[in-house]
């Protein structure tokens, strides 16, 4: 084989190990991929499967007849059907295949101290830590680490990251949202400065392909195929995961059959903590040993009504005087009530920024915000997790809402007194009639600290 040709194909490799990709989502001429076929370099399959029950598509696992639609192809000159649940990532049709480097694995050097991490866990984070370095050293495991929000998770996944790192293994970081990820970026890289690391989401620049660490959003991970030796989900709770089989199918697919699964939820579901053979370690104290910060409820009266009015409740106005000096966020239950509600702080003046979802400006406003440019920010549940700003007090305006869950409402909570040095803070269910969502919120996080405290 001559020097030319082996470049190609070290191009290949780089581009499909551990990865399955589309005809279009690669990078090389048709003659050459043939020839990578027939000499078994590489191998392709159909992008969906039809079965007397119907299509199931193979890169996102969805099976629902509604989520498949057909239309004539210009590729195939015929009827062809694609799913329409992945096809903000691409469109897969029945005339597509993925296609999959299957040769020589790819492998990572043993790498020793990859962790220079100065800090010190509690006893309660290592114990957590040494669960889970047990867990990477045991094949077809599976971990949970079940611990209050500001526990610390992140920095108790270091020794096992380390022990990963060792032995010379692939890791993926997941998360279902941006936000998260963006949070967690500079802290890994800043504990593992030599390890190659990538940072995948929706508009991310492009990456180092074969990177040894992957922090992704969990959508990303559908183009990812059986890599990884240690799938790390962070928020395993969290909207859209918990909702989103497709999402759960993508974790699946992109470890290793033989991996070792760890799991991070400050509020797992019943159905996961009776999941069998699983490990769990249980953190319900911060890592600075203060109790968590137990939300209050206010009555606030029919404030729908007083939005539409163009009134802002006094209650509100009141709160916002007492933390004028403090950073504070606002929780809304609509993107259409947060925009009403900045609105009406626009016209009177008071500084603030409003995100949800799909706000242009949301990362900035973030930014902004934890710069201390901005004091307030009004928010959809999109920042219920993964944003940790000192000192911050919160308050969930319409908190009877049916979007505020106990899971939802217990992460809100979570973001008060997160620092060492701050570590109590207001967190507010301003209401218009209690529900059992607050009313169970709120007992859980007097059970956690019972149990903290005990």
């Amino acid at each position: 084989m001559n020097c030319l040709k082996r470049k190609q194909l070290e191009a290949v490799r780089q581009c499909l190990h551990g990865r399955r990709l589309l005809l279009s989502e690669l990078p090389f001429d048709r003659e050459w991929i043939d020839y990578c076929l027939k000499n078994h370099y590489i191998s392709s399959e159909p992008a969906l499967l039809q079965s007397p029950s119907g299509w199931r598509c193979r890169r996102c696992g969805a099976t629902a007849s509604h989520l498949f639609s057909s239309h004539f192809c210009h590729i195939c000159q015929r009827d062809c059907t694609y799913c329409r649940h992945c096809l903000k990532i691409g469109k897969v049709a029945s005339c597509h295949s993925l296609f999959t480097w299957i040769k020589n694995e790819f492998f990572y050097p043993a790498k020793e101290n990859a962790c220079v991490w100065s800090g010190q866990l509690s006893v309660l984070q290592q114990q957590a830590a040494a669960v889970l370095k047990h867990a990477v050293e045991t094949e077809f495991c599976t971990a949970l680490v079940w611990a209050v929000c500001g526990a610390g998770k992140t920095e108790l996944l270091y020794p096992a990251l380390d022990e990963c790192f060792r032995s010379g293994k692939r890791v993926a970081l997941a998360a279902p949202r941006t936000d998260v990820i963006k949070e967690l970026e500079p802290r890994l890289k800043e504990a593992f400065p030599s390890i190659e690391t990538s940072v995948l989401y929706g508009g991310r620049r492009k990456q180092a392909i074969q990177a040894q660490l992957v922090l992704a959003t969990t959508h990303q991970l559908m183009r990812y195929y059986q890599t990884f030796d240690v799938l790390v989900v962070d928020e395993v709770d969290a909207f859209p995961y918990s909702y989103d089989a497709s999402l759960q199918y993508a974790v699946h697919q992109a470890k290793k059959p033989n991996a070792t699964t760890i799991l991070l939820s400050a509020t797992p579901s019943s159905s996961l903590l009776r999941k069998k053979d699983l490990l769990i370690a249980k953190i319900p104290k911060r890592y600075h040993n203060h109790p968590l910060p137990v939300p209050r409820t206010e009555w606030i009266g029919n404030w729908r009504s007083a939005l539409k009015r163009k009134q802002i409740p006094s209650i509100i106005t009141k709160w916002l005087t007492k933390y004028d000096q403090c950073p504070k966020m606002i929780f809304l239950p609509s993107i259409e009530t947060l925009q009403t509600f900045s609105e009406l702080l626009a016209e009177r003046k008071i500084d603030h920024a409003a995100v949800y979802a799909e706000a242009a400006n949301r990362h900035a406003d973030i930014a902004a915000f934890r710069k201390k440019k901005h004091n307030l920010l009004l928010t959809t549940t999109i920042l219920e997790r993964g944003v940790t700003v000192e000192n911050v007090q919160v308050a969930v305006l319409g908190s009877e809402d049916r979007i505020f869950t106990v899971a939802c409402l217990t992460q809100i909570s979570g973001r008060v007194g997160r620092k060492a040095h701050f570590p109590s803070g207001d967190i507010v269910f301003w209401h218009y009639g209690r529900t059992k969502a607050m009313l169970q919120a709120i007992q859980h996080i007097k059970q956690m600290n019972k149990e903290a405290f005990a």
